[in-house]
C-alpha cells in the first residue's frame, strides 16, 4: 500500500519543517540572524494513464489521465533576506549594516568568511576582530593611546588623541556583496562562506554599488518573527499528526484485508 510510504514521507517533511522553525526560534536573539524557511516539492508520479493518451477501448483521448503521486521531499532551506531592526547599544565598535552587504573576516586558515554581526572587539594589540577573534578585513589597528574612535556611515575609522586637535584616520571598512546571497554556506558563529551558487564576492565602499551604510553604536537584531514561527510550528505539528493518522488508517485497512476469509 503506497499510502504508508507517502504518509511517512509527509511525516519526515513536517519533521524537517519543525527543525527549521526550532532553529529560527533558538536564534531569535542572535545578532544579524535571518530566518530560514523549509521548502518542499512533490516526488515522482506513477503514470497509470498519461494525460492525452488514447483510450484503447474506444479511441478517445484521455483529458486528465491517472497520475498517482508518491509523496513529498525537501527541496531547500532558504534564507529570508530581511533587514532586522537596528538596536542602539552605544558601543564604539558595534556596527550595523543598514542595507545589503556583509563584513569580510579572515579565518585562521586564511579563508575569507562573511558576516552581518557587527559586534566587534579589539585585541591586546588594538586589532579589530570579531567576538571569536577573527580579523576583520581590511586590518585596522587602534593605537593604544587613542582616546576614542569614530566610524562614519562610509566605514571610515577615525581616532582621537589627547594631544591632537584633528582626528587621525586609521582605515576604512568595506562591505562584500553577492549576486545570490541565498547561496552562501552557513558555517555557524554568524559566518558564511562563498560558494559557486552565491557567486564571487564584490567588495565595495559602504553606500556604493548597492551595498548599505554602516551605523556605529548599533547592532542588527534577528529578523525572526516569533508570532509567525509559532503559527508555522502549529501548522507543521498538525501536518505531522494528519500524516500519522493516514498511516494508522492504512494499517487498519491492511489488517482488514488480512482478516478476509
Amino acid at each position: 500500500m503506497r499510502a504508508l510510504e507517502i504518509a511517512a514521507a509527509g511525516m519526515s517533511a513536517q519533521q524537517t519543517r519543525v527543525e527549521v522553525i526550532s532553529n529560527n526560534l533558538a536564534n531569535m536573539s542572535t545578532t544579524g540572524y535571518n530566518s530560514r524557511r523549509a521548502e518542499f516539492a512533490d516526488l515522482h508520479y506513477q503514470q497509470l494513464a498519461r494525460p492525452g493518451s488514447i483510450n484503447a477501448s474506444d479511441g478517445t483521448q484521455l483529458p486528465t489521465g491517472v497520475q498517482l503521486g508518491l509523496g513529498v521531499r525537501p527541496s531547500s532551506v532558504s534564507v529570508m533576506l530581511e533587514q532586522g531592526s537596528l538596536a542602539q547599544t552605544g558601543g564604539d565598535l558595534d556596527m550595523a549594516i543598514e542595507g545589503k552587504g556583509y563584513f569580510e573576516v579572515t579565518l585562521p586558515n586564511g579563508q575569507s568568511a562573511y558576516t552581518r554581526d557587527g559586534g566587534l572587539k579589539r585585541t591586546g594589540d588594538g586589532l579589530i576582530v570579531t567576538s571569536d577573534g577573527y580579523t576583520v578585513a581590511p586590518d585596522i589597528t587602534i593605537p593604544r593611546d587613542a582616546r576614542s574612535i569614530s566610524i562614519n556611515t562610509d566605514g571610515e575609522v577615525y581616532a582621537y588623541f589627547n594631544d591632537q586637535l584633528e582626528a587621525q584616520q586609521l582605515g576604512q571598512f568595506t562591505l562584500a556583496s553577492f549576486t545570490n546571497p541565498k547561496g552562501l554556506e552557513a558555517i555557524g558563529s554568524n559566518l558564511f562562506l562563498e560558494t559557486p551558487a552565491s557567486g564571487p564576492s564584490v567588495v565595495s565602499t559602504p553606500g556604493q554599488n548597492g551595498v548599505g551604510l554602516v551605523r556605529q553604536g548599533y547592532l542588527e537584531d534577528s529578523s525572526v518573527d516569533p508570532v509567525k514561527e509559532v503559527t508555522d510550528l502549529i501548522q507543521a505539528q498538525r501536518g505531522y499528526e494528519l500524516n500519522s493518522k493516514v498511516i494508522s488508517a492504512a494499517d487498519q485497512m491492511l489488517g482488514a484485508t488480512v482478516q478476509i476469509r
